[in-house]
């Protein structure tokens, strides 16, 4: 029954994230978690929390080469490496010495991508296409010559095919001219956003006609950040609203009443109706009113069947709720009109009209034991005195409390900056980080949950994981800016950490890994630390530096 918190119909709106939910902030204990989405400050690599489905991989070149006869097959391993193998071409890869220079024009595209068109001279055309004959000459096996012997160009050519030499030879063209086109955009490049845009056969084409080789690559690149006012995260002004629900003292109130109250014993009510401190067993259904009658329509969320209603916690229902079934019997019904409050959770309801209907199943009311010493030790083990109890349930709820503060500290300090950066963000920055967000809370469904294969594999499919990153756009947005936020000015301010800090939480991270019998990659745990920790001493040092208010609400 969604009267007091929102439920999800079904496992997959587990996965949508709140757009209202507060930023996720620096985890600042000396036990960092990669088990949760957090925020990745730099540019890097995909996590290593892997989703059962494999992501479509960004390819530079994947053409289909013809079958070659007997083992010439063998060559396109060899060949055509550089395509075929279908992973990608690290921007970083090797560079192998051409005999000419290549022609690299850059031109800016939105969202920080970068084209690049590049011009290959006949020289490099010509000393590829050398190397792809040396090749199958030494893979072919050609009835009438010994392995090994020279044959001569053009019976080689007429074995293998023309059609299939040309291929072989755009291929290794690209092959040594990627790593060369690529070289300066190599430390501005995001890994695995690079792709060839011109088709195979259009290469082809001109190589056959031209003798020269002419292609375009895509590639996304770090965004620049772009502060307003310039250098203003360094007088942050911060009002951070805190939660009263979160007050120490009327919290260990609340713990202790409840604690108190789980010690009682629930009698049958028989003689009265239902009053304050009562527990009632309800069956409720509610309808949206208009005066049309054929517009009338059910609320599901709304809906519930034995639900066990505390009066005592009557402030945590829809208003009017439990003064409208105050008094109620066991056995009766009752019937009445409420109103959404526009500041309700479910937007959708907001303001809506309801006609509810409720039938009262079973009444109880509660006896409970005298709140003396005698059950101290029964409220926190190890207690003699109802004191004792107190003040060691009002010492937890300060720590709750100061955690709380100290989150919606980092949470408003994080929204500023969101404000404060304009970034032009590349596409192949916000599927990642929404991979991550969408791989975190797919995990934390698994961990709560067992899956069945067919929920699994609609919440493992691109169109899901698609469906998600395009409705929860604006919260990775967000995200991003955030986090690029936090990155900067970890640089611009020369901020450090220790070397044991990093080393410490990597071995604690890998730790949960293995207790989770998750996969990892070492050197991405230490990059996602690195960026946690990194966050961590960004905030630090922001709320040094910045002007903060606190007020309840």
């Amino acid at each position: 029954m969604e009267l007091c918190i929102g439920s999800s119909s079904s496992v997959k709106a587990l996965l949508n994230l709140n757009p209202s939910r507060p930023s996720l902030s620096i985890i600042r204990t000396t036990s960092l978690s990669l088990w949760d989405p957090f925020l990745q400050f730099k540019n890097r690599a995909s996590s290593s929390l892997r989703l059962p489905f494999h992501p479509c991989q960004r390819q530079f070149l994947q053409p289909n080469l013809s079958q070659l006869r007997g083992n010439c097959c063998r060559f396109v391993a060899l060949a055509s490496s550089s395509s075929s193998s279908s992973s990608s071409v690290a921007p970083g890869a090797e560079k192998d010495k051409l005999p000419a220079s290549i022609e690299v024009t850059e031109t800016e595209e939105p969202n920080s991508r970068l084209k690049l068109s590049i011009e290959v001279p006949p020289a490099v055309c010509d000393d590829c296409y050398n190397k792809v004959i040396r090749e199958f000459m030494k893979l072919s096996k050609i009835p009438g010559f010994r392995p090994g012997k020279r044959v001569p160009e053009s019976i080689l050519v007429d074995y293998v095919g023309k059609k299939n030499v040309q291929k072989a030879t755009v291929e290794s063209i690209l092959k040594r001219t990627l790593p060369h086109a690529m070289s300066s955009v190599t430390d501005r490049a995001l890994r695995d956003s690079i792709r060839i845009v011109t088709k195979f056969s259009d290469m082809e084409q001109t190589y056959s006609s031209l003798n020269s080789l002419r292609y375009d690559i895509i590639v996304d690149v770090a965004p620049q950040i772009k502060w307003i006012p310039e250098d203003g995260y360094k007088n942050l002004k911060i009002v951070v609203e805190i939660d009263s629900d979160i007050d120490a003292q009327k919290a260990s109130e609340q713990e202790l009443k409840r604690r108190h109250k789980s010690l009682g014993t629930l009698r049958i009510v028989t003689d009265r109706g239902l009053q304050i401190g009562d527990v009632a067993v309800l069956d409720i259904s509610a309808t949206t009113t208009d005066e049309d009658e054929s517009n009338v329509q059910k609320i599901p969320s709304a809906e519930s069947k034995g639900f066990h209603f505390d009066t005592e916690d009557g402030d945590k229902v829809l208003p009017g709720f439990l003064d409208s079934i105050v008094g109620i019997q066991s056995g009766e019904t009752r019937s009445f009109p409420l109103v959404f409050p526009e500041s309700w959770r479910q937007e959708n309801l907001r303001g809506v009209h309801a006609q509810f209907t409720v039938e009262c199943k079973e009444l109880f009311y509660r006896e409970l034991p005298e709140l003396d010493d005698s059950l101290a030790d029964k409220l926190i083990p190890g207690c003699t005195t109802l004191e004792q109890v107190k003040k060691a349930l009002l010492q937890r709820c300060l720590e709750v409390e100061q955690t709380a503060k100290e989150q919606a500290t980092d949470n408003a300090i994080l929204d500023q900056l969101c404000k404060m950066v304009e970034v032009d963000i590349p596409q192949s920055l916000f599927q990642e980080q929404g991979r991550q967000l969408y791989g975190a809370n797919l995990l934390e469904i698994q961990a709560k949950m067992k899956l069945s294969d067919e929920q699994l594999a609609s919440l493992s499919s691109q169109k899901t994981v698609n469906e998600y990153l395009e409705t929860q756009r604006e919260n990775i947005t967000r995200l991003i800016k955030q986090n690029l936020a936090v990155g900067d000015i970890f640089k611009r301010e020369n901020l450090q950490f220790s070397s044991d800090d990093l080393i410490k939480e990597v071995e604690n991270s890998i730790t949960e890994f293995k207790r989770q019998k998750q996969e990892y990659d070492e050197d991405r745990v230490r990059e996602q630390v690195q960026e946690i920790l990194e966050g961590a001493k960004v905030l630090e040092w922001l709320k040094e530096h910045a002007e903060i208010q606190y007020i309840t609400r």
